[in-house]
């Protein structure tokens, strides 16, 4: 933590944050729905420190890094599988997402197709609405391979070009998210980015609509708050459209009016 001793512990990094943010333990445990006595104990030690997604929430009202309220590099691990932050890194940061000429496939290698890779980032993103943050993590360094090679495929074939898009499209999306939840802003942004560009090669603008919101997401991780404005209005706008026309799939997407500019976000 910036400033501060390893000495203390994470209810006392709370505590500190909290403080200089000017809220008292009322109002910063009514922004994260637990009682003034949760956030008491969790303060003072009398309680286990909040779990992770906990501590996501309570970092991003805060406005702090993950890292800085448990004091040391994030590393959200699988028991099982043991992958985390450091693996998802490595898989954003490839040096075969720098040239599809140079790091094509071999001719006769197996490209997977997009309906089962689908199915399978749905399930992680099933994972990440249920709090699930560790699960998504592990599962994201593989994911993330197989939407490099669906990619590989759009390239070649031209029947589900489309689909591997955005199955890419959402698989980045999911990482995106997750990385801004958990304080990881700087590769949030990558795959941010990596989302909207699948996102855009597979020309369905609700994909589009949707991979966008990832990349509100990472902005306003990294503290870009009118930035993350202009992309929400610019999607609000894209879809206007097609809300107007009643379509269901871009009524989901859109968000109720509530006359705030940066409703989208």
């Amino acid at each position: 933590m910036r400033g501060l001793g390893d000495h203390l512990s994470i209810g006392e990094r709370i505590a500190f944050y909290r403080k200089r943010r000017g809220y008292t333990q009322e109002v910063l445990a009514g922004l994260v729905g637990r009682s003034t006595d949760w956030l008491a104990k969790a303060e003072s030690g009398r309680r286990k420190p909040p779990r992770v997604d906990m501590l996501a929430e309570l970092a991003r009202i805060l406005r702090v890094p993950l890292g800085d309220l448990v004091g040391e590099s994030m590393l959200v691990e699988d028991e099982k599988q043991q992958d985390d932050v450091p693996a998802v890194r490595d898989a954003l940061m490839s040096p075969r997402r720098l040239s599809r000429l140079l790091f094509g496939p071999e001719a006769g290698a197996q490209l997977p197709t997009p309906a089962p890779a689908a199915v399978r980032v749905e399930n992680a993103w099933n994972d990440y609405q249920g709090g699930r943050l560790g699960s998504v993590i592990a599962a994201l360094p593989v994911l993330l391979q197989t939407a490099q090679e669906l990619e590989d495929r759009a390239a070649r074939r031209e029947e589900d070009r489309h689909d591997c898009w955005a199955v890419s499209a959402r698989t980045h999306h999911l990482a995106a998210t997750t990385l801004a939840k958990i304080g990881e802003s700087d590769i949030s942004w990558l795959a941010a980015e990596r989302a909207m560009q699948a996102a855009d090669a597979s020309d369905d603008p609700l994909v589009l609509a949707s991979a966008a919101r990832s990349g509100t997401h990472a902005l306003l991780a990294n503290g870009r708050y009118e930035a993350a404005m202009q992309l929400g209005d610019a999607t609000a706008t894209w879809l206007s459209p097609r809300v107007a026309e009643g379509d269901p799939a871009a009524l989901s997407l859109d968000p109720p009016d509530d006359g705030s500019s940066s409703a989208w976000t």
